[in-house]
Order: C-alpha cells, then sequence, then structure tokens
C-alpha cells in the first residue's frame, strides 16, 4: 500500500514541477511576442517561437503524464499512450508554421535591415535567461523521462537567450542591424531542423511502421528458430508511442497441441522475446496442415 501511495506521490511531483515551468513559460512567450515586436527584433520573435514550441511541449508533457497513464478503456482498448505521438505531431505543426512566419519576415529584411532597439533587447534577453534558467533549475531534479526532454528544451532556450543577449550588446556599440535577422534565421533553421527530424519519426510511427527494423529481424530470427516452428507469418511489429511496442504473429508448428506442448511452447516464446521491449504480445499458433484465417 505504502509503495503505490509514494508512487503517486512522485507523479503528482512530476506534475507538479512540469506546471510551474509551463506557467513561466507561457507567461514569458507573451511577453517576447510583444517585446519583439517593440524593439522591432526578428531575433526575439524567433525566440519566441522556439518558446511557443516549448511552451506546448510543455503542456502536452504535463497533460499526456496525467492521461498517458490511464487504464485501457473500451474505446481505447490500447491505453491513452498513443497521444503522445498525438502531441508530437501537434507540437511540429505548429513550430513549422510558426518559424515559415519567422522566416518570412527576417528574409526579406537582409536586404536593408531596420536596427532595432538594442537596449530593449538586451532587458528581454536578460529576463530570458533568467525565466528559462529557473524553468530548467525546476525541472532538473526530475526523474521522468518527460522531464528530462523538457529539461534540455529549457536549457537550449538559455542558450538562445545568451545569443541574443550577445548581439544585442554588439549592437549597441557597433550600427550592424544585419546581425538581428542572421540570429533570427539561424535560430530559425536550428527549430526547423529539429522539428523535421522528430516529424519524420512521429509520422512513421503513427503510419504503424516497424520502430526499429533490426528489432523486427531478431524477433523473427528468434521465433522461427525456436524448437518445432516450421514457418513464421503475419509477423508485425508497431509501437503505441515509440518506447510501448506491440508484436504479433502466427507459428505454425510441426507437432500436434496438446496442453503440455502448449505450456512448453509459450514459455519457450517467452524466453525468445525476453530483453525485447515488448508491452503487447499476441501469438497465434497453427498446425503444418490448417489453413491460416488471415492469408
Amino acid at each position: 500500500m505504502h509503495d503505490h501511495s509514494h508512487h503517486h506521490h512522485h507523479h503528482d511531483g512530476a506534475s507538479g514541477r512540469i506546471a510551474t515551468a509551463f506557467a513561466l513559460n507561457l507567461a514569458f512567450t507573451l511577453i517576447e511576442f510583444i517585446g519583439g515586436v517593440l524593439t522591432n527584433s526578428t531575433a526575439i520573435l524567433a525566440d519566441a517561437v522556439h518558446d511557443l514550441g516549448d511552451t506546448l511541449a510543455i503542456a502536452l508533457g504535463w497533460l499526456l503524464q496525467r492521461l498517458g497513464g490511464r487504464p485501457a478503456s473500451r474505446h481505447f482498448t490500447y491505453g491513452y499512450q498513443r497521444l503522445s505521438l498525438l502531441g508530437a505531431l501537434i507540437n511540429a505543426l505548429i513550430l513549422l508554421a510558426g518559424s515559415a512566419w519567422v522566416l518570412s519576415e527576417a528574409i526579406p529584411r537582409l536586404q536593408d535591415p531596420p536596427m532595432p532597439h538594442a537596449a530593449g533587447m538586451t532587458g528581454l534577453a536578460v529576463l530570458g535567461v533568467l525565466v528559462n534558467g529557473v524553468a530548467a533549475w525546476k525541472l532538473s531534479g526530475g526523474q521522468t523521462l518527460n522531464e528530462k526532454v523538457l529539461n534540455w528544451h529549457l536549457l537550449e532556450d538559455v542558450l538562445g537567450w545568451v545569443a541574443v543577449l550577445i548581439v544585442s550588446i554588439v549592437l549597441q556599440f557597433a550600427h550592424w542591424p544585419i546581425l538581428d535577422p542572421l540570429l533570427s534565421i539561424v535560430f530559425t533553421l536550428f527549430i526547423l531542423i529539429n522539428v523535421l527530424r522528430n516529424l519524420g519519426t512521429t509520422l512513421r510511427l503513427f503510419l504503424q511502421a516497424t520502430p526499429d527494423v533490426e528489432m523486427n529481424q531478431d524477433i523473427l530470427q528468434r521465433l522461427s528458430t525456436l524448437p518445432h516452428v516450421t514457418e513464421v507469418h503475419h509477423l508485425h511489429l508497431w509501437s503505441l508511442d515509440g518506447e510501448h511496442h506491440v508484436l504479433t504473429a502466427h507459428l505454425v508448428l510441426d507437432i500436434p497441441i496438446d496442453s503440455a506442448a502448449h505450456e512448453r511452447i509459450k514459455q519457450s516464446i517467452r524466453d525468445a522475446c525476453e530483453g525485447c521491449d515488448i508491452s503487447h504480445t499476441t501469438i497465434e499458433l497453427e498446425q503444418l496442415d490448417e489453413q491460416c484465417r488471415d492469408r
């Protein structure tokens, strides 16, 4: 009993930390968008888009922390883990739209860059380093994978704001307004590379592609070499969310399946799948002369 309450407490702690980081980030993202417009700085707008993405990632992370643990229901028989894929997809699309908008603002400015308000940029950058630093520090104590990923996001933000800070200080002493759109383009390309990489993975999992081709081959190899297995077909390996995998397969056997054989074969399948990261396994056993229903 004690164990369960301890786990629950830990879960709530993670939720609390994520909620705090979200509130900080959301408030600050709004300040940034306004500040970016007021200081006429595309670098700050680019950072605002990056922070918006992180705010959404935190919100989704927090929501999924609450929902993802719910048990399977009549409508969602595998549970709610797949929600994280949907979250990742929505987040990626919002970031793509935001990045396209920043580039459409920044690229024309390379021609004849207006001088941004450098002192205002410095003020916002200092605030950016502080807010993201505090949020990252809040999450650094977290043990969950979710918190670790979000922590990386926030540390990236701190570095982004350090870059804005350096540029804004340079602009106070040198008239190089082109630094601002250049910095925003560098930021945005960095965001886009990450988003597109994650989007590719997310879409593949959505389309129920095999999460790991080598793992698929390995499992096929293991099952095919089991005693009395003459053939393996309809082997499907897919993933709920990139971490929890589902395996289904049909095995054709060359011995009659009485209860003793059944038990032995089940145990050998269990041993064969040991160490493969599989959450759900469904194996159908068939006789040599049996017509497979799914062919």
